[in-house]
């Protein structure tokens, strides 16, 4: 929008409530995800007359809401809008809050007030949301003037888009969305991106050329195809070998021969050994946080290993491992700018170690041969030979969630989501925010029983709002980490860790949607298809070995101590109950 046009901004009297829909048209958000309160009813009005510009998804739980908006903002680059009410609602959000900072999206939260005048009386649902949220957002504030709503948007868009991306929770006094004012809607304003110092990008190569043992480790978000596509021809002219952080795999295309794999919860034993011989490690929007650094036991700090690190935010680089070289720019902007540079002409010194690398990365996605009817590798391979070429793969918190990236290179086209905060819950409502913002693509959700049954229930809103996602369900009917960690420090004293599932086919099939049992490795691949031609709403559970706790140990290996690294997943919440009933193993709508 120019100035013109922003001159010409509406002054009129409008109610507060119509004010705030307004200033999110303004600033081009056009979905939200909420549950419905009073304490908004005034902005639900108001968003009533912009109905044919902001989509409104009705979900059913806040969690739910939130994690639906983080995961549109993740695959689009663009913040969508969670609503909801004061309170509880507030409270049930705040992981989705969480989620949003640690993962670094953009993302608004809004939450409805008490009436300004009750403050401070401890009235019904009353709650100081700076406090609250000021460890968990980039930017908390509250509206108690309507004239302010535009100015207050218009800035908070800017904080959630900026630097490192974040959520940015806003409160809403109840009565001010009822007052009358005569203010003009503020036009969105383009901001120029941090571009890389050319001297930055010379020292990068200088130490590219005294290097022998090179690691690209990506990360962060943000990212656009072209900037994707241009930090592939980089890593790619150079021979580069490419290391993705914890769920960062939307990243970079696991099928170019320069993916080694990833470093986070679960990553191979090999890739983590040959990390510790690099002798420059190259952070690209990686913070070099937890997951990826295995408990900042990877590199020591301030380390011996030269680091170079990159990324928007100048206030990440060497938070904790002191750089040789800190690059500050936008991720695009710097990817675009290196795959400039010319390439050396002569074989790099390091093309033997990329070419190693890679070849553990493809012996690590060899299929073991596990124990049981239903083998977890074999079903990931076959999964990935079935996925669209523009599949959008969301997953969960949970030992579970290793199996896929182990066993599965996503290609360039395909987008693989998750919450690096290891929230549980996360996949299905990510897998609707993420159908809803692409309806013409596939959705594969992954999901274990325990995080299925947080949120599972905004299938509903899949119904809702007409969307057919893909949920897979990896029954081993217990919190599996937690069952995991339990084994190793307390063998054999399985304590609160054991979970009774209804049948989960029988769940969706109450909604109308369609469900199979897959207990069996032949039976993934038909099941697979039928879903996907079913055209609804689907789960399909796999009826998975309990025993076979991690991708790399039994419950029997971590009590006799071949535990393996314990990188195999970080603490989150799993005897195992009776395994489900093979009854169940046939298509949809059918029972023995």
């Amino acid at each position: 929008m120019d100035l013109s046009q922003a001159r010409k901004g509406r002054i009129g009297s409008r109610m507060g409530g119509k004010v705030l829909a307004d200033a999110l048209v303004a600033q081009g958000i056009d979905h939200i995800f909420a549950v419905p309160g009073e304490s908004y009813l005034d902005v639900l009005d108001g968003l009533y007359d912009n109905r044919q510009k902001v989509k409104l998804v009705t979900c059913r739980f806040e969690a739910g809401a939130v994690h639906m908006a983080e995961a549109y903002g993740k695959l689009t680059g663009r913040p969508a809008a969670a609503f909801v009410t004061r309170g509880p609602g507030a409270c049930h959000g705040a992981i989705g809050v969480h989620v949003a900072m640690q993962d670094s999206t953009p993302l608004l939260l809004f939450v409805g007030q008490i009436p300004l005048a009750d403050t401070g009386r401890d009235a019904f649902q009353e709650v100081d949301y700076r406090r609250m949220f000021a460890p968990l957002a980039k930017w908390v504030t509250q509206i108690d003037q309507a004239a302010r709503i535009p100015e207050v948007v218009a800035h908070a868009v800017d904080v959630a888009t900026s630097g490192r991306p974040g959520p940015v929770v806003i409160a809403l006094s109840e009565e001010m969305q009822r007052d009358l004012v005569e203010v003009a809607d503020v036009p969105r304003a383009p901001v120029s991106v941090a571009m890389p110092d050319p001297a930055a990008l010379a020292r990068l190569a200088a130490l590219l050329g005294q290097a022998r043992r090179p690691l690209v480790v990506l990360g962060g978000s943000g990212w656009s195809p072209a900037g994707r596509r241009a930090i592939a021809d980089y890593a790619a002219a150079r021979s580069l070998p490419v290391a993705v952080g914890f769920r960062r795999q939307a990243l970079y295309d696991g099928t170019r021969e320069n993916f080694v794999g990833d470093l986070g919860v679960g990553a191979d034993p090999a890739l983590l050994a040959k990390a510790k011989e690099a002798d420059l490690i190259l952070a690209i929007g990686s913070r070099l946080g937890d997951a990826v650094t295995q408990g900042y036991s990877l590199f020591a700090p301030p380390g011996d290993v030269p680091i170079v690190q990159v990324h928007p935010d100048g206030a990440e680089i060497g938070r904790v491992y002191r750089p040789v070289l800190g690059i500050v720019a936008d991720l695009n902007a710097f990817a675009v700018a290196a795959a400039a540079d010319p390439a050396p002409q002569a074989a790099p010194a390091w093309s033997g170690w990329t070419a190693e690398l890679r070849r553990l990365r493809e012996q690590g996605r060899d299929v073991v041969a596990y124990e049981g009817p239903l083998n977890l590798a074999a079903v990931m391979r076959a999964l990935e030979a079935e996925l669209a070429a523009d599949a959008i793969i969301t997953t969960d918190a949970g030992n579970f969630a290793t199996w896929a990236p182990r066993f599965v290179n996503f290609s360039e086209g395909q987008r693989y989501i998750g919450p690096t905060n290891g929230a549980m819950g996360y996949a299905v409502p990510a897998a609707l925010g993420a159908k809803i913002a692409f309806p013409e693509r596939m959705v594969v959700s992954l999901v274990g029983d325990g995080g299925f049954l947080m949120t599972g229930q905004e299938i509903a809103t899949a119904f809702h709002h007409g969307v057919a996602p893909i949920v897979l369900v990896f029954n081993n009917q217990m919190y599996g980490t937690i069952r995991m960690h339990q084994e190793r420090t307390y063998p054999g004293r399985v304590s609160g860790t054991a979970l009774t599932n209804p049948d989960f086919v029988r769940f969706i099939e109450a909604f109308g949607g369609h469900g199979e049992l897959v207990s069996r490795t032949e039976d993934f691949v038909p099941a697979f298809r039928r879903a996907a031609a079913s055209g609804r709403p689907a789960v399909i559970e796999l009826a998975v070995n309990p025993e076979q706790i991690t991708t790399r140990a039994t419950i029997a290996d971590l009590r006799a101590g071949r535990a393996g690294p314990k990188a195999a997943a970080k603490p989150k919440r799993a005897p195992a109950a009776r395994a489900p009933s093979a009854t169940r193993g046939k298509p949809a709508g059918t029972r023995s």
